[in-house]
């Protein structure tokens, strides 16, 4: 069937620049590569949205409606649907001396914070550089490659595609949830436990759950240290004990 508003989907993608071709963002890890966009700490998956939540771009989300699971589909966002239109007024020539004690290098396309805000270098000489504070893809064509994977339905299926879209560095199967008509349990593996952000991480998952389901009354996290098992009181061998072939080959 195909896909409506509020349905829980997985796509796959790969996004380029129409004007240059170029490969900015995918959840592919091949085509990461290919285009030199790889990160080792980025985690290549399909990724989760449920539509009409406006996860990702707007126009994006919207053009997601009626299309079918495991049909590849081509979405153009042109700029004024996207990242916006290059504003002249956002290019500015700045004195070099501003940065003489900063350790900030100046080269043509260096991306630099300049109180607070993001700016593309242009150009550097004459005592000046060039900085531009349009967002990147600013004036840019989107054109996503996309595939809708899957359809998540059942309850539980959803609910463990939310934990995991907040703690995606665990193995999702390594989570269990209790669900009861009213209440939910989520047993949080070991591995959880010390992320950076994970209070942050549950309090979202306890959000999304809220919001997506009412019915639950109770959502709890349950965190559970299991002791290691006591070293084998089994005693090492002792010279006397082992049995040596003194007989050599004749």
């Amino acid at each position: 069937m195909p896909i409506e508003k509020g349905d829980f989907i997985l796509i796959d993608y790969v996004t380029k620049i129409e004007e240059t071709g170029e490969i900015f963002d995918t959840t592919l890890e091949e085509e990461a590569k290919t285009g030199g966009i790889f990160k080792g700490e980025t985690l290549y998956e399909p990724m989760l949205i449920v539509v009409g939540e406006t996860w990702v771009l707007e126009e994006l989300d919207q053009s997601l409606i009626g299309l079918e699971v495991e049909t590849p589909t081509v979405i153009a966002i042109p700029p004024e649907k996207g990242f916006g239109l290059r504003d002249p007024r956002k290019i500015r020539l700045v004195p070099i001396r501003k940065f003489r004690n900063k350790q900030v290098n100046l080269y043509p396309g260096a991306q630099i914070d300049v109180d607070g805000n993001l700016a593309v270098v242009r150009s550097v000489g004459s005592g000046r550089v060039q900085l531009d504070f349009n967002p990147p893809l600013a004036g840019k064509t989107l054109i996503y490659d996309l595939t809708v994977k899957f359809k998540l339905e059942g309850e539980e299926e959803k609910i463990m595609a939310l934990i995991h879209r907040r703690i995606p560095s665990v193995e999702i199967a390594k989570f269990k949830a209790q669900i009861d008509e009213k209440e939910i349990s989520i047993d949080l593996p070991e591995d959880s436990f010390y992320l950076e952000g994970v209070q942050y991480a549950k309090r979202g998952i306890a959000s999304d759950i809220q919001r997506f389901f009412s019915n639950f009354e109770k959502i709890m996290f349950v965190e559970s240290l299991i002791k290691a098992a006591p070293p084998s009181d089994e005693k090492p061998l002792e010279p006397e004990d082992v049995e040596v072939d003194t007989e050599s080959d004749q």
